[in-house]
C-alpha cells in the first residue's frame, strides 16, 4: 500500500463507495472499531462481515464524512489521521478527531483497519 493508495481508499470512504473501500481489503480483513466493550473495541473479521459493518455506518451517518485527513504509510503499516463528522439519523451532530492503523497483507491490501477516536463528552 502506498501513501496516494491510503488517499484514494479515504477518498472513497467520503464517496460512500463500498465496492472502492473492499477493493482494498483482504478477504480475511478485520475491523476494529474505536469502541466497544472489548480493550480492542468491536472486531469484525471476513469480507462480508466488514463490509456489512461499513454500510451501517452510513445507516447510522448518512452524511459521515473524514476530513483533514494525514496518512502515511511505512513497511507493512499505515495510519490515517482525520476528524470524523456527520450527522446522526436522530439528529445528533458528530465532530471527533481520530486515527485509523493499518496491517497490510504481503499483497498490499488492508488485512486489519483498528479504529481511535477521541471521547467526548
Amino acid at each position: 500500500m502506498t501513501r496516494d493508495e491510503l488517499i484514494e481508499y479515504s477518498n472513497a470512504w467520503n464517496d460512500h463507495d463500498i465496492d472502492r473501500i473492499m477493493s482494498y481489503h483482504t478477504e480475511d480483513t478485520v475491523f476494529e472499531t474505536g469502541g466497544g466493550s472489548e480493550r480492542f473495541g468491536t472486531r469484525f473479521e471476513g469480507f462480508a462481515v466488514v463490509r456489512e459493518r461499513f454500510q451501517e455506518v452510513w445507516r447510522d451517518i448518512p452524511d459521515v464524512r473524514f476530513e483533514n485527513g494525514s496518512h502515511f504509510v511505512g513497511g507493512d503499516r499505515g495510519c490515517s489521521e482525520w476528524t470524523f463528522c456527520g450527522t446522526r439519523s436522530g439528529g445528533e451532530t458528530i465532530e471527533v478527531d481520530g486515527c485509523d492503523l493499518f496491517t497490510f497483507a504481503s499483497d498490499g491490501l488492508i488485512l486489519i483497519k483498528a479504529s481511535y477516536l477521541k471521547n467526548r463528552t
